[in-house]
């Protein structure tokens, strides 16, 4: 093992559970005051963290695509997903929104204490009638003007390559006629690995916002048509961000 990688991976790792526990008791303070029905405030909060935690990693973030958002426009977010890293990443956006994440998640102490104070959504998507309830609460925030944050392959991808997408987060913006913003993350596998405590070495890792998708004109016996084209949406330009990335000089 080399001894650089190490120490580093030792470092980020100490310095962002140290971010970690004194955010919770700020984090409990501005819950304990925030009256607002989808604790926005918290969830701004908790995005900051996110972001935080970026600036601990040697990653250079490009972010482009950020004129696609609309100020005061709702969406269902929907984002390829390579690593753990995509999260802080995607945390950049300040846009206000739930995210949908494994239920396993909010019972981690401290995280899954952060994530229930910042109203995000578990899913247990082996327990149908579980999925459903979730997808109620998905609903219910997009009727209240806040969007929200589907990984739709449900789980990290194994080797970059974009995974078969859910049906669920397209079937919820048909019903509620709310457009879908696609995001592409490329990079964060490298990133952080999987199957492994130690972080890559200096990464350029992107985030790119696409143009929102309208869903005006689909029903819900097409929600499979759209997933598809949402889903080469993102293919084709994870491949042009691919073509990117190796055109930059080696640093």
């Amino acid at each position: 093992m080399h001894m650089l990688p190490f120490l580093r991976s030792i470092w980020i790792w100490t310095s962002s559970a140290t971010l970690v526990v004194l955010w919770v008791p700020l984090l409990g303070a501005i819950w304990a005051f925030d009256r607002e029905p989808n604790r926005l405030r918290t969830g701004r909060w908790f995005r900051l963290l996110g972001r935080l935690l970026g600036k601990l990693n040697p990653w250079r973030i490009h972010i482009s695509g950020l004129d696609h958002i609309g100020r005061d426009q709702v969406y269902v977010i929907v984002s390829n997903h390579q690593s753990l890293a995509d999260i802080p990443l995607i945390a950049h956006l300040e846009v206000d929104a739930k995210w949908l994440a494994k239920a396993e998640l909010f019972r981690l102490p401290l995280v899954g204490w952060m994530l229930r104070m910042a109203g995000d959504i578990p899913v247990e998507r082996s327990i149908p009638r579980q999925s459903a309830r979730a997808m109620l609460r998905c609903a219910k925030c997009l009727r209240q003007r806040c969007s929200v944050v589907f990984f739709p392959e449900g789980s990290r991808s194994l080797d970059g390559e974009v995974q078969q997408f859910n049906q669920g987060a397209f079937q919820l913006a048909i019903r509620e006629r709310v457009p879908i913003l696609p995001l592409v993350v490329h990079g964060t596998a490298n990133a952080l690995p999987r199957k492994t405590w130690l972080f890559g070495a200096d990464q350029d890792i992107w985030l790119r916002v696409l143009a929102p998708i309208p869903v005006q004109g689909w029903d819900i016996q097409h929600s499979a048509d759209l997933r598809d084209t949402v889903r080469q949406t993102i293919m084709d330009e994870l491949y042009r961000l691919r073509d990117l990335a190796r055109s930059l000089p080696n640093r």
